[in-house]
């Protein structure tokens, strides 16, 4: 009995996924995909389109998925807003300081290299970023009404700061810094954050 068309859909793309990951977008041909994929080129154009779409699929599925995780830390009721966001920042070093292969995050990598003339690619990478400030800044605002923040801070502006630390941490690594410079440049945003003054 044939599996279902969905699950080897999602096995096409997850295949896609990576290939654009590692190789970028423009490194990545059609020949390529069908390589990974295990689909022929007919039938991959047949079921997904051309390359543009394949990619297209595959970078909404990668940040559909990247901020289902980034909501889960920020969101965990189990700990503190603060102890939310410092985990997360904690997370985010992890997990660029591990990174032995240096392929950063998709979204970032896709903006960086066809946001400025891909107008579908740029509105994604946007709307991906905006969504990722909002729950930096619910959590900051959260640790503010909890006392552990500095509630004269705008905690908009703050989580844009943090967002700006998080993808530099991203961009050190692929550029060759070190896993403690990476881990360092997190612990130090951590200890800067504003905190609330003792009996203010």
């Amino acid at each position: 009995m044939a599996r279902p068309r969905k699950f080897v859909e999602d096995q096409v793309i997850e295949a896609a996924r990576d290939q654009f990951w590692g190789h970028g977008y423009a490194g990545t041909s059609l020949d390529d995909l069908v390589a990974v994929t295990g689909v022929g080129r007919g039938s991959l154009y047949g079921a997904f389109g051309d390359k543009h779409t394949i990619f297209m699929r595959a970078l909404d599925e990668y940040s559909t998925a990247t901020m289902a995780a980034v909501r889960a830390e920020l969101r965990d009721s189990a700990e503190s807003a603060y102890d939310r966001l410092v985990g997360h920042i904690r997370s985010m070093a992890r997990v660029n300081a591990t990174d032995s292969k240096r392929r950063g995050c998709l979204t970032a990598k896709s903006a960086a290299e066809l946001a400025a003339t891909d107008e579908a690619v740029a509105r994604r990478v946007k709307r991906f970023l905006d969504t990722y400030r909002s729950e930096l800044a619910e959590t900051i605002a959260a640790a503010q009404r909890e006392g552990d923040l500095d509630s004269a801070v705008n905690s908009r502006d703050l989580a844009a700061l943090v967002l700006a630390v998080l993808r530099g941490m991203e961009a050190l690594r692929k550029g060759g810094a070190s896993s403690a410079t990476v881990t360092s440049a997190g612990e130090q945003a951590i200890a800067l954050l504003p905190r609330a003054r003792v009996g203010a």
